[in-house]
């Protein structure tokens, strides 16, 4: 009843007033992309990859290098002998300065020089070479970006390389280089990106921190405008999205990174909605199922730490969207409910944004299932449900969609609600100031009328009628319809006795 694809985190071409829902949808997902990348998930990742005796060398050094000193290095690379490796080093650390960057790029035959290193047989030139790469990718300067692009056929060779180190360099550096342009975007893809990560992640699905990168890298080419139509088919032809719904499981021991950098990916997968039953169909519902029952059971034991909650977030949208795309979780597991029930109440306060996507989820988990909606008032989850209608920024809303997935069920349904305390609840949300949460209250008030007269004597008694009333005569619209409506329906001696009387 209540799964809204206008809450689905993409278009919906079936909504009356297409342009407040988009205005809703950006509001609603504006918290989440600020949490993101507040929590460093940002579109460049700088790679910190370097010995401590280097470490405490880099404390002492000066920050800064002149244009003429950032030339000389060059020079010195180009040179040759013994000391190349070191200078490649001086050079990299030099290339952390922005103004460094732009006078490298800009210096006669400096990319050519670097990139030769790639093709060298020095081993540790190759790496320093790499790292210098590296430190540009992460420019924010366009032109940077570009200047990387003759580099880009080496760095998607390192790929299939032996040395993990500077495979998941070169991962992050593709990765950075990424959203630049669409310049630099099409050149990689011409140049095989997309086989080249689906071959690197099944050779090295059980090295992590590589598995990481890769996700890393595949998410910043999943986020461009045009990833529908260019990108996303040749990721899904590619035989990647397996390795992506099996490192959903987050390791004990590594942490969440690898899994949140694959969840995301396949978040903007299924947002693209180009073949969600095949994703289903290959393990992606149930996957993500299992893992947040899992999640769930760790903060209902109180592990709210550990970035736990990075995780959570794209699991969540990945279900919802899943669902409302003809997904069924099957058997009906209650351990679900209890998850996101758990996220909805534990989050309230430390994110609400994450609150209200939990609640989401258990509305289009509910639209469709009576099962669902049956076992929320088994496990005793209602009352939590109630609870929530007294916070705003839609969470409120979200909650009542819930309730009323519940209600539509029927009588007995409506009986368990009624029994929990949901009529006293909704005589407060009858009487707050947004509209959407006074709508919906009508709307399940309704169909608690309809069950029972038992429960019209009891919202009579409540002093419920008052507030209908003045919905009725103080409000426009279809808030005024619903409160006549209702009044008409279920309390037309009382509505003739008050008229008599006056």
């Amino acid at each position: 009843m209540w799964r809204l694809k206008t809450l689905r985190h993409k278009a919906s071409g079936s909504a009356n007033n297409l342009e407040e829902i988009k205005h809703k949808r950006r509001e609603f997902e504006k918290a989440l992309r600020q949490a993101r990348r507040d929590r460093q998930l940002i579109s460049k990742r700088l790679l910190q990859d370097v010995d401590e005796e280097e470490e405490q060398e880099e404390d002492s050094m000066e920050t800064g290098s002149t244009p003429e000193q950032v030339r000389e290095m060059i020079r010195g690379v180009q040179s040759g002998g013994e000391e190349k490796a070191a200078r490649l080093a001086s050079l990299r650390k030099a290339l952390r300065n922005p103004e460094s960057q732009l006078t490298f790029i800009k210096s006669e035959n400096s990319m050519h020089m670097l990139i030769g290193q790639l093709s060298s047989h020095n081993a540790q030139c190759q790496l320093e070479a790499a790292r210098c790469l590296h430190e540009l990718s992460h420019s924010t300067h366009p032109s940077v970006g570009q200047a990387c692009l003759p580099a880009g056929p080496y760095l998607l060779t390192y790929l299939s390389s032996q040395s993990t180190k500077l495979t998941e360099l070169s991962l992050y550096t593709l990765g950075n280089l990424c959203p630049d342009s669409a310049v630099v975007r099409e050149k990689l893809l011409a140049q095989g990106i997309v086989s080249a990560l689906a071959n690197c992640i099944h050779s090295q699905r059980y090295n992590l921190a590589v598995v990481e990168a890769i996700g890393f890298t595949l998410s910043q080419l999943l986020q461009a405008k045009d990833a529908t139509e260019k990108i996303i088919p040749a990721v899904m032809a590619s035989g990647i999205v397996p390795h992506l719904i099996s490192a959903l499981t987050p390791d004990p021991e590594f942490g969440y990174g690898p899994a949140i950098e694959c969840t995301w990916c396949l978040h903007y997968l299924v947002s693209s909605n180009l073949d969600n039953s095949m994703l289903i169909a290959q393990g992606a519902l149930s996957q993500c199922s299992a893992v947040l029952i899992t999640l769930g059971g760790a903060v209902a034991q109180g592990s709210l730490e550990g970035r736990i909650e990075l995780l959570i977030w794209p699991l969540l949208r990945c279900l919802g969207n899943l669902l409302v795309s003809g997904g069924d979780v099957m058997p009906e597991d209650t351990r679900l409910l209890a998850a996101l029930c758990v996220f909805s109440q534990a989050y309230l306060h430390p994110h609400p944004a994450l609150s209200r996507e939990s609640l989401w989820a258990l509305n289009n988990l509910t639209a469709g299932s009576s099962g669902f909606c049956s076992g929320l008032l088994l496990l005793n989850m209602v009352p939590i449900l109630i609870q929530i209608l007294s916070f705003s920024r839609g969470i409120n809303s979200m909650a009542l969609r819930v309730l009323g997935n519940i209600a539509h069920r029927g009588t007995e349904h409506c009986a368990g609600l009624t029994q929990a305390g949901l009529l006293t609840a909704l005589c407060a949300t009858l009487k707050m100031a947004e509209p959407e949460v006074v709508t919906l209250s009508l709307e399940v008030l309704y169909m608690l009328l309809s069950s029972s007269p038992q429960v019209v004597e009891d919202f009579t008694r409540l002093n419920g009628v008052p507030l209908l009333e003045a919905i009725q005569y103080n409000s426009e619209g279809e808030q005024r319809v619903r409160a006549a409506y209702i009044l008409d329906h279920h309390f037309p001696s009382f509505s003739e006795v008050e008229s008599l009387s006056s």
